[in-house]
C-alpha cells in the first residue's frame, strides 16, 4: 500500500497543480514502457562515445597525412573525416569492388590486425605521382602490377606509422604492414559476424579525390575500449600537450630576439626649434647625471639602469639596478 498523504501535503500539491509548478503529464503513469529494438544479429559493441573518441583520434591522423604525404607526392594534400559508423565486418567487405588496395596492418602490441582500404583512383594516382608523372587516375581500372605494388606499399607504411602519434593517449603502439590485397575475395581476415568500426576520409591529392576507409575489428581494441570514450581522451590528451606545448614555447622564446632601448630622458621643444637645431646646441632634459634611466622592453618598462661604457667593446652600455614587476 503506497504512503498516505497528509491534509496539508494533499493542499500543497493542488496549488502547484493550480499555478503551473507542476505538470500532471509528468507525473502521469500510463503503465507503458519503452522498448528499444536490439538486433542480436548486430550487438551494438561500439557506442556513440566510442564511435566520437574515434572520430578525434582520426582527425588527428588527418592533419598528420595532409602535412606529411606532399612531401612525397610533391602535390597539395587534403585529407578530411567524414564519418565514423559501426558495421560488421561482412558489410564492409561486400562493399569492396575489384580491383582493390587494402593494406592489412598488425596494430601490436593490441591483438589482430586493422585494415586500410585505399580508393583505387588514389592508388594509381599516388603510383603516377610517384614516378614522374602529374597524378591522373587511369580511365579505366585494371590490376595493380608488381612495381605499383611495391610503389604503393612504401606509401601504406608511411601512412601506417603516422597512426603512432593519435592513439598515443590511448596506447602506444607499433602498427606494422603485413601485406596487401588487391582481391576482395581473399580479404576474410575476420569473422564475417565480427562487429567493426569504420572510419571514413576524404583525401584530394591535387584535383583527384578518393575515399580512405579505415575498419577496426572490436577484438582488436576490446582491451583499451574503456579508454575510447570523451572524458577519458580529453584528459589525456590535456595532460600531454600541456608538457609538449610548454617546451615549445619556452625554445621558441629563448630564440626570440626583442628590442631593448633605454631611455635618457625627456624634453619638450617647438617644432620651430627643432627645425633649426644645429650641431652643438644643448637640449635640456629631465633627468640628472646620476639618475637611473628607465629600460624599455618593447614597450613596456621593465628595467632601471645606470649609464655607462662597456669594458670589453668600449661602447655605451647599461647596468640593471631593479627589475620593474607587473605588479609594481
Amino acid at each position: 500500500m503506497g504512503d498516505v498523504l497528509t491534509q496539508a501535503e494533499i493542499d500543497n500539491l493542488l496549488s502547484a497543480i493550480s499555478t503551473g509548478e507542476l505538470d500532471v503529464e509528468e507525473i502521469k503513469d500510463t503503465g507503458e514502457k519503452q522498448i528499444r529494438n536490439y538486433d542480436f544479429a548486430k550487438p551494438s559493441k561500439f557506442s556513440k562515445d566510442h564511435l566520437r573518441t574515434l572520430l578525434n583520434i582520426f582527425e588527428n591522423y588527418s592533419r598528420l597525412l595532409s602535412t606529411n604525404l606532399p612531401a612525397y607526392f610533391r602535390k597539395n594534400v587534403q585529407v578530411e573525416v567524414m564519418d565514423a559508423e559501426a558495421a560488421t565486418y561482412s558489410e564492409f567487405s561486400n562493399a569492396l569492388s575489384n580491383p582493390v588496395l587494402l593494406g592489412v596492418v598488425n596494430f601490436s602490441p593490441l591483438e589482430g590486425n586493422i585494415i586500410l582500404e585505399l580508393g583505387s583512383n588514389l592508388g594509381f594516382t599516388i603510383v603516377d605521382r610517384m614516378l614522374g608523372g602529374g597524378g591522373n587516375p587511369l580511365e579505366k581500372n585494371r590490376d595493380f602490377t608488381e612495381i605499383e605494388l611495391i610503389i604503393l606499399e612504401r606509401i601504406m607504411e608511411i601512412c601506417t606509422n603516422l597512426l603512432i602519434d593519435p592513439w598515443e593517449s590511448v596506447i602506444s603502439v607499433n602498427p606494422r604492414v603485413e601485406r596487401l590485397e588487391t582481391n576482395s575475395q581473399f580479404a576474410q581476415f575476420i569473422s564475417p559476424t565480427e562487429m567493426t568500426a569504420i572510419i571514413t576520409m576524404n583525401i584530394k591529392i591535387g584535383t583527384v579525390e578518393g575515399l580512405m576507409h579505415v575498419c577496426i575489428p572490436y577484438n582488436c581494441v576490446e582491451q583499451v575500449i574503456d579508454k575510447l570514450n570523451m572524458k577519458y581522451w580529453y584528459s589525456t590528451m590535456k595532460e600531454k600537450d600541456d608538457g609538449i606545448y610548454k617546451d615549445a614555447v619556452e625554445s621558441i622564446i629563448d630564440h626570440a630576439k626583442i628590442p631593448i632601448r633605454a631611455q635618457l630622458g625627456r624634453s619638450t621643444i617647438s617644432f620651430n626649434d627643432f627645425l633649426n637645431i644645429q650641431k652643438g646646441d644643448i637640449i635640456k632634459l629631465n633627468t640628472r647625471v646620476g639618475d637611473e634611466l628607465n629600460v624599455y622592453v618593447g614597450n613596456l618598462n621593465k628595467f632601471t639602469a645606470l649609464p655607462g661604457v662597456s669594458k670589453e667593446t668600449h661602447s655605451h652600455a647599461v647596468r640593471i639596478t631593479s627589475i620593474i614587476r607587473e605588479e609594481q
